[in-house]
């Protein structure tokens, strides 16, 4: 019978490069290769991202930008460039440049006596630990709170299954499970928060691995289009796990005891201890603490969220059938391929009207993300087909109006990583629609007014108490025997 042994783990900081082994000609490469290939995709080296740093106007806004950057030295304007492979072409570019920066630094450094980098490896490394939890720890507070991924509206609980985007799909499914959503924010603010100790980082990388890793593929198989930020954490949470595959190889494989030796530079006198852990723990407390109350206020508070606020036309939320449609004083009979004849309608709890008719409107890609006005707030339609047209609207008590613009806006949309068609947005901007209305008890709403070709509109709405699954009690719900 096999004898298993069982070994105490004996841990050994050295603190002095000369007690380190030296390292080998491709280990010296190698390291010069990650090095200048991690820098690249952690520290921002264009100017665009420090004239926004610069120009934030709060200090959320400034911490926001710091702990949600993302290289792009390229683009590919493809779709594959969007939601594919092609969306890796910045980690192309930054490999590349790390092979010829690898390729000088070897040359000019073939001379030298310098037997490794562990000092240089440390703070990399430090850099990578830091990088990881400010920004796994913002992504977590947009679960926990949580704002990622909001509870589906009306509209988006009338959709058919089949005019959802794939995307959109994924993000119905998690914004119901509530709960899913909150405690996987709360994973990932742990495993950030692990990676800010050196005696945790192993758990933590592991943690951000695993978990970013499901939402990477997630990504992939639903395009949601954040595959590669999530990818990037992966990425450098393997990074970090590298220096324990050794130990971990003798110990579990080998069963050998391990005595770990990991490297961090001395801190020998009272000062420099004083200024390392000072800065370590105010970095600390700033994106937790602190960035997690910015964050709530944000989102609670100033209501920067990805859902608008500013309330509907009072006791008017619901589905509603059209009972009646005229079209410059012609009555249009029902016909589900009318081009022109609404299907239905939806007041949102919120100032969004949305109606169906069969045509095609053009479908948002956006993300969705929180923006301070409800008319930018695109969530609701993101991703979302099969003829709905969403407007917002303003409601004037005194005549009984609504002003209504359309909020699938060409310039609201994505047209690409990091650019907006603000050519087309002052011109669409000023396009704006007046319907009168009329309540004619509880639940009948009348629409009157022109349509964006100057023609007449006479539409009767009659609201309809419709159930959606997601909506109801458990007791409300009824199962098959």
């Amino acid at each position: 019978m096999e004898t298993l042994v069982t070994s105490k783990i004996h841990t050994q900081n050295l603190t002095e490069p000369n007690q380190w082994q030296v390292w080998n000609r491709w280990e010296k490469i190698l390291f010069r290769i990650a090095f200048i290939f991690i820098f690249l995709l952690i520290i921002p080296v264009t100017t665009d991202w420090y004239s926004k740093a610069i120009s934030s106007k709060t200090v959320f806004a400034f911490l926001n930008n710091l702990t949600g950057y993302r290289p792009n030295f390229y683009s590919l304007q493809t779709p594959s460039g969007r939601w594919g492979i092609g969306a890796y072409a910045t980690w192309g570019v930054a490999l590349i440049v790390a092979l010829l920066g690898a390729s000088i630094w070897t040359f000019i450094a073939r001379k030298s006596k310098r037997t490794n980098y562990n000092t240089l490896y440390y703070w990399l490394r430090v850099a990578v630990r830091y990088r990881i939890a400010i920004g796994i720890i913002a992504f977590g507070f947009l679960k926990l709170y949580p704002m990622q991924m909001p509870d589906p509206s009306i509209s988006n609980l009338d959709t058919n299954f089949g005019d959802y985007n794939t995307y959109k799909i994924y993000w119905q499914i998690v914004g119901v499970s509530i709960w899913y959503e909150i405690v996987l924010g709360l994973v990932e603010i742990v495993a950030g928060v692990l990676l800010f100790f050196r005696g945790t980082v192993a758990i933590g990388a592991v943690l951000v691995a695993g978990v970013l890793y499901n939402i990477a593929h997630a990504n992939f198989a639903y395009d949601g289009g954040v595959h590669v930020y999530s990818s990037f954490f992966v990425l450098l949470s393997l990074f970090l796990l590298i220096q324990y595959v050794p130990n971990l190889w003798r110990l579990l494989i080998l069963k050998k005891e391990v005595t770990p030796n990991y490297y961090y530079p001395p801190l020998k006198t009272k000062k420099q201890r004083s200024i390392f852990y000072s800065t370590k723990y105010a970095f600390v407390i700033v994106f937790t603490i602190i960035f997690a109350y910015l964050r709530y206020d944000v989102h609670y508070h100033v209501g920067q969220l990805k859902e608008p606020i500013t309330p509907g036309l009072p006791n008017a939320a619901g589905y509603y059938n059209v009972t009646e449609f005229k079209l410059n004083g012609k009555l249009l009979p029902f016909n589900p391929l009318d081009s022109v004849r609404w299907r239905s309608v939806v007041f949102e709890r919120w100032s969004t009207l949305i109606y169906q008719v069969h045509k095609p409107f053009s479908i948002s890609l956006a993300n969705g993300t929180p923006n301070p006005k409800d008319i930018d707030r695109s969530y609701e339609l993101a991703g979302i087909a099969g003829g709905r047209r969403f407007l917002y609207y303003t409601i004037d008590h005194k005549t009984q109006n609504l002003i209504l613009q359309d909020k699938n806006r060409p310039s609201r949309d994505e047209d690409g990583p990091g650019k907006k068609n603000k050519s087309k947005e002052k011109v669409v901007k000023e396009q704006k629609l007046v319907w009168h209305f009329k309540r004619d008890g509880k639940n009948r709403i009348i629409l009157s007014g022109l349509n964006d070709r100057k023609d007449s509109l006479y539409v009767v709405l009659d609201k309809v108490d419709r159930k959606f699954a997601s909506k109801l009690d458990r007791s409300e719900l009824k199962f098959n025997k």
